[in-house]
C-alpha cells in the first residue's frame, strides 16, 4: 500500500497563513487608511519604469520548471518531450459521455482533482498576463500556454451545462491502492460531478476564475477560444454563487483530498477575475469575504492604476484593500515591526512541515507582483507600522525565497529537481519511480515505491514538499511530507521565476 498522505486542504497555497495575517491588521488597516494614504502614496518621479536585464540563472531555473508541466499531463500527448511519458487516460469522462482525457495529474498519484487543477491554471494565467513578456525573452511563453490550454481544454469540457461542473476523474481510494505507471492504469475511474443538488461553490468559483484569467491571456491570440473561455467562467460563476454549498459537504470524500473550509475567499476570487476580464462593474461591487493574500493584491491592481469610471465609494473600498494588502507585505518582510516569526533561521518562510514550500513560493511571488505593481506606478515607499520601506525590499525578500529553493540554504541542496548537481533523486512520483520497460501492474508496483534505488526517470522541474523547519530534508520516496511535487506549487514557482527573469518588470492593464 502507498505511504500514508495527509490529506490535501486549500491551504495549499499561502491562503490560511495571509489570512490570519491579515485578519489581524486588518482592523489597523481601517482606522489608519486615510492618515496614511499621502505617505503610501510617495511618488518618485527618478524611478524606472524599464524592463531590467535578462539574468540568466532564473531563466534556466524557469526553463527547468515548465517541464513538470509536461510531465504531469494526461491524454493524447502532443509534441511529447518527456521520454519517459505517453498516452494515458484516454477514457476518462467515457462513463458520461465527456472527454475528460486532458488536464494534469496533481501530484505524484494518478487522480485529476479540478480544484487543484483550476488553481493551477488561475496562477499560471496571472504568471503570463503580469510576466509574459520575460517568459518571451526566455523563449517559454508559448510553452506556458501550451501548458495552460491544455488544462483549460479539459476544464471546458468538466463543464457541459450550466449548472453541472466535473470536479474529478479517478477513485482517489482506489488510486492510493496502486502504484503504476499513468500509461498502464487499468483500475476503474469514474468521474464525480458538482450540480444543483450537491453544489461545490468552492470549486466552481475556481474553476470560474481559471477560465476568467485564460480568457484574458488567450484574448489577443485565440480570440474565438478566449470568448469560450469567458462564457464558461461567467456561467460557473452564476452556479457557484446561485446555489452556494461546499463541496466538502456535498461530496464529503473529498475531505480526505482537497478539502475546503468555505467558498467565500473563491467567490469573491473569481468575480474579482471576471472584472478584469469584463470590466463590468456588477463584478468590482461583488461582495465577499477579501482577507486573503491573492484577492487582496488583484484588487489593488485596480486601485494602482485607476479607472475613469471608478465611483468615489468604490476608490475608498479598493484603497482599503491595497492598504491590508501593504498590511501583508509588512509582515513579509524580515526586519518590519509587523514581520511574522514563522521563519527558519534561514531566511524561508516556514508554516507547515507538509509540502513547506508552497508558503513561502506564493508569499515570495505576492510580494514581487506588488513591488512591480509598486515600481509601474512609480510608487516608492511601503509604510509598516512607522517605519518606511523601500520599493526594493519587496523583490529581495523574494529572491532570499528563490535564491533558498534553488540551493542556497544549509544543505547546499536545489528544491527544484534537475536544476543545479544536488537535487532529490528519490522523488514520490510514480511515473518517475518505475522504469518505462517495467512489466508492473497496481500492486506489484508497490516494489519500486520501496526499491533503495533512485528515480530511474528524472522528473525535472518537479518542485518538491520542502524542507522542515530545523532545514533538513530526507530525501526518501516513501516521504511524501517532503517530497511529493505538485503542479500548483510549479505554477507559483514559475510565477516567481518569470517575474525574476529580468532585474526588473513593467506590468500593464491586463486589457
Amino acid at each position: 500500500m502507498e505511504a500514508e498522505k495527509k490529506p490535501k486542504s486549500k491551504s495549499w497555497c499561502l491562503w490560511f497563513f495571509v489570512l490570519v495575517l491579515a485578519a489581524v491588521v486588518v482592523a489597523a488597516a481601517s482606522i489608519t487608511l486615510r492618515k496614511d494614504l499621502d505617505r503610501l502614496k510617495s511618488k518618485n518621479s527618478h524611478a524606472s519604469v524599464h524592463p531590467g536585464a535578462i539574468v540568466a540563472r532564473y531563466g534556466d531555473a524557469l526553463s527547468i520548471a515548465m517541464q513538470f508541466l509536461d510531465i504531469q499531463k494526461s491524454g493524447k500527448l502532443v509534441n511529447n518531450k518527456i521520454a519517459w511519458r505517453a498516452d494515458s487516460g484516454l477514457q476518462d469522462g467515457e462513463e458520461e459521455n465527456l472527454d475528460l482525457s486532458k488536464g494534469v495529474y496533481d501530484a505524484g498519484d494518478l487522480v485529476k482533482f479540478g480544484f487543484p487543477m483550476a488553481f493551477t491554471a488561475t496562477v499560471l494565467s496571472w504568471a503570463i498576463l503580469e510576466y509574459g513578456d520575460q517568459m518571451k525573452a526566455v523563449k517559454e511563453l508559448q510553452h506556458a500556454r501550451d501548458s495552460l490550454k491544455w488544462i483549460t481544454d479539459c476544464l471546458i469540457n468538466a463543464h457541459p451545462s450550466d449548472n453541472v461542473l466535473y470536479i474529478q476523474a479517478g477513485d482517489p481510494e482506489l488510486d492510493h491502492k496502486c502504484w503504476e505507471r499513468p500509461e498502464v492504469m487499468t483500475e476503474r475511474r469514474p468521474s464525480t460531478q458538482a450540480n444543483i443538488s450537491y453544489p461545490g461553490s468552492e470549486v466552481a468559483a475556481e474553476t470560474a476564475a481559471a477560465m476568467a484569467s485564460a480568457s484574458l491571456v488567450f484574448k489577443k491570440v485565440n480570440s474565438t477560444y478566449s470568448k469560450n473561455l469567458l462564457r464558461h467562467a461567467q456561467e460557473l460563476f452564476r452556479f457557484a454563487d446561485t446555489y452556494r454549498g461546499s463541496y466538502s459537504i456535498s461530496i464529503p470524500q473529498v475531505q480526505n483530498y482537497y478539502n475546503s473550509s468555505g467558498y467565500e475567499d473563491e467567490l469573491l476570487w473569481a468575480a474579482s477575475w471576471l472584472y478584469h476580464a469584463t470590466e463590468d462593474q456588477l463584478y468590482l461591487r461583488y461582495k465577499g469575504n477579501c482577507l486573503e493574500a491573492p484577492n487582496l493584491v488583484l484588487l489593488s491592481r485596480v486601485n494602482f492604476f485607476g479607472r475613469k469610471d471608478m465611483s468615489g465609494a468604490e476608490n475608498i473600498g479598493l484603497q482599503m484593500y491595497r492598504k491590508t494588502a501593504e498590511s501583508v507585505m509588512c509582515g513579509l518582510l524580515p526586519d518590519s515591526p509587523t514581520a511574522t516569526s514563522s521563519r527558519t533561521d534561514g531566511g524561508l518562510i516556514w508554516v507547515s512541515e507538509w509540502n513547506a514550500l508552497q508558503y513561502p513560493m506564493a508569499s515570495a511571488f505576492l510580494a514581487l507582483v506588488y513591488s512591480d505593481y509598486m515600481l509601474s506606478s512609480q510608487t516608492s515607499t511601503l509604510y509598516c507600522n512607522g517605519k518606511l520601506y523601500n520599493r526594493m525590499d519587496l523583490p529581495n525578500f523574494a529572491i532570499l525565497q528563490a535564491e533558498y529553493v534553488l540551493g542556497n540554504n544549509p544543505m547546499k541542496l536545489s528544491y527544484l529537481v534537475g536544476y543545479g548537481s544536488n537535487y532529490p533523486r528519490f522523488v514520490h512520483h510514480r511515473g518517475a519511480s518505475i522504469p518505462v520497460t517495467a512489466n508492473t501492474g497496481c500492486e506489484d508496483g508497490f516494489k519500486w515505491l520501496n526499491s533503495t534505488d533512485s528515480n530511474p526517470n528524472v522528473a525535472v522541474g518537479a518542485l518538491v514538499g520542502g524542507p522542515f523547519v530545523n532545514e533538513t530534508y530526507i530525501d526518501s520516496r516513501n516521504n511524501s511530507m517532503q517530497g511529493e511535487p505538485t503542479t500548483y506549487n510549479s505554477a507559483i514557482f514559475i510565477g516567481l521565476l518569470s517575474g525574476l527573469v529580468r532585474t526588473s518588470s513593467v506590468v500593464r492593464d491586463f486589457t
